[in-house]
């Protein structure tokens, strides 16, 4: 890996951000071009600027492209063009009429939506409307309509590329709950505390990957109910949202199975037993994230879980230890279950399948 000012000067990352942003960038032309056509060469509208602002603003370069997110955008930047077309009407242009224009827009448009970039972009077009003068009155509000359609039907019929995206990030949480439990392991082997604390860092480091996941899994859903063009992939999307909400919660269950481990490595000592146990957990980890991609590798990282999941008895797997121990062990039991669930079983059929204690 490259550093100081190698790292400063690599392209990689940059070539990377444009590759990762094509389909947007084809999606924003397309369809910003096609709503300053419309309303220019069908409305005879002699300079249709908001049809191709709203058309980008709305669209953006966000991985969030869900049409709801979209329609929210444009419905934000509406309602500021009408508040702005009907105080030119009633009050005129000026300096004063524009902070009321954009006093207004913001008031009305924080009464509408709990979201901060409603109220901005209703802001923005609302001053464009009041500094940019117009032919006739409302002409602007057809081509912020013009813009809307045009940005939801690219949507549609441009639509990002969802699937890789969200398979990208899952494979990112799963490794990211790899390198956590790798990190206890290894803690457990030695009795070290210091990567116990490393490892705790790292599990506590899997939220915010975990909710840039479930971000990308529920935008493709959301695009695949409108595009004929994904309706192939809306049972894997499926798949992988059940899959995401078991990972989600087993992630959480590493944060309590690595505090416990923090405190146990205080002492010093090699656990190996709950070091092999976490280790066979990992590798089936490994099969599941291999599973993404290929279905038929879940009843694989399934088995390999429920064999684990039934030596899962902390009076039996470490007898005569401390409690902390036999806790250590219990805390895996969760952990396990929702791994079992995120490879397709019942959560009735994985909570049965560790013993009962």
């Amino acid at each position: 890996m490259r550093t100081g000012w190698q790292a400063r000067l690599d392209p990689t990352p940059a070539l990377r951000r444009v590759r990762d942003s094509a389909i947007p960038i084809a999606q924003i032309v397309v369809a910003a071009t096609a709503a300053y056509a419309v309303a220019a060469y069908v409305f005879g509208h002699p300079a249709p600027l908001l049809a191709a602002t709203v058309t980008v603003s709305s669209l953006g370069l966000v991985r969030d492209a869900r049409p709801r997110r979209v329609l929210e955008t444009v419905i934000g930047m509406l309602v500021g063009i009408i508040v702005a077309e009907l105080l030119l009407l009633v009050a005129g242009s000026g300096w004063w009429q524009l902070a009321l224009a954009l006093g207004v827009t913001l008031v009305v448009a924080r009464f509408l939506s709990a979201q901060a970039s409603f109220a901005i972009a209703a802001a923005i077009q609302s001053l464009i409307v009041m500094i940019v003068p117009a032919n006739a009155p409302f002409l602007r509000l057809v081509d912020g309509l013009i813009g809307g359609v045009a940005a939801l039907l690219a949507t549609a019929l441009i639509p990002r590329d969802t699937v890789r995206i969200e398979v990208r990030d899952a494979r990112a949480v799963l490794g990211a709950i790899e390198g956590a439990g790798t990190a206890l392991v290894q803690a457990l082997r030695r009795g070290d505390r210091r990567r116990a604390e490393r490892g705790l860092e790292k599990a506590r480091a899997i939220q915010p990957i975990a909710d840039g996941w479930r971000a990308s899994v529920e935008s493709g859903l959301a695009i695949a109910r409108i595009s004929p063009f994904l309706r192939r992939q809306r049972s894997e999307l499926a798949r992988h949202e059940r899959v995401r909400e078991s990972v989600e919660l087993a992630g959480r269950n590493l944060r309590v199975i690595a505090r416990r481990v923090v405190y146990l490595c205080d002492d010093g000592v090699p656990r190996p037993v709950a070091a092999d146990i976490l280790a066979e957990t990992l590798r089936a980890v490994r099969v599941l994230t291999d599973a993404l991609d290929d279905i038929s590798l879940e009843p694989v990282a399934r088995s390999q879980l429920a064999a684990v999941a039934a030596h899962l008895d902390p009076a039996k797997v470490t007898p005569g230890a401390s409690l902390g121990d036999q806790n250590l062990i219990a805390a895996i039991r969760p952990f396990v279950v929702d791994l079992l669930v995120a490879t397709g079983m019942p959560p009735e059929d994985a909570r049965a399948a560790v013993p009962r204690i």
